[in-house]
């Protein structure tokens, strides 16, 4: 069945392939200000009479990071269990972020994505959003008969979340919302070499495992299959349609 989708509701995507966090995040920043700036400019049209809606674009990011360690405004830097010594030695980048959540880990074949949204044109509730975030993600698992789901009280995606000693973390999800335009996002493993996350306490949370797609399988799974399955997902979700 055909669904039209009005202009409000396309979102413009790139895939930025390996990029070092500082050059994605750098981007991130410059898309958000455009859509703040053209808001604000929309609004005084609007009040002027010149316009009837608000000139903003939404924009979906993929990408990959060299390896690097990432501090959300709220996180502790005590979850991080290497040294910097140690952590320059391994050539693991570190930075501390304006996004919500604490500690995690960005690496090659970890499918990273940012959703710079104008959730005015959806809705105004972060939570919603953040839900529809975990959704998009837990559908594209059910594709390789993962059973994924949330855990109470934890943003992020899960396995075996109510099994004491077995929930393990699939994806990450940190994000910032300025004049209810979205940064940051997700970071989904993939084929991740999750030997990274024993340098630090994933997301502030103790005593649980992070797992990817490739561990949960036991094989190698191609990460652009995971990329169109998860721009179909979040088609779905959000009901939108993404256009390179």
């Amino acid at each position: 069945m055909y669904i039209c989708v009005s202009v409000e509701k396309i979102v413009h995507f790139k895939d930025l392939g390996l990029i070092p966090y500082a050059n994605a995040w750098a981007m991130q920043e410059e898309l958000l200000q455009q859509n703040v700036a053209a808001k604000m400019q929309s609004r005084k049209d609007f009040e002027d009479r010149k316009i009837s809606s608000v000139n903003t674009q939404h924009h979906l990011l993929f990408c990959e990071h060299p390896a690097v360690y990432t501090l959300g405004k709220s996180g502790k830097v005590e979850h991080i269990l290497i040294s910097d010594e140690e952590r320059e030695k391994q050539g693991i980048e570190f930075f501390k972020t304006n996004r919500g959540g604490d500690i995690t880990f960005h690496g090659p074949e970890q499918l990273v994505v940012y959703p710079i949204l104008d959730l005015e044109k959806f809705y105004t509730d972060i939570g919603k959003y953040l839900r529809n975030l975990e959704e998009v993600i837990i559908r594209t698992l059910a594709h390789f008969n993962i059973i994924a789901e949330r855990s109470a009280g934890e943003t992020g995606v899960w396995i075996d979340a109510q099994q004491k000693g077995k929930a393990r973390k699939i994806c990450a999800i940190g994000v910032r919302c300025s004049r209810w335009i979205t940064m940051h996002g997700l970071a989904l493993n993939v084929n991740t070499d999750l030997q990274y996350f024993n340098y630090i306490i994933p997301c502030g949370i103790a005593n649980k495992q992070v797992t990817s797609i490739q561990k949960e399988l036991g094989k190698v799974i191609d990460i652009n299959e995971v990329k169109e399955l998860f721009k179909n997902k979040f088609e779905e979700v959000f009901e939108v349609e993404v256009k390179e």
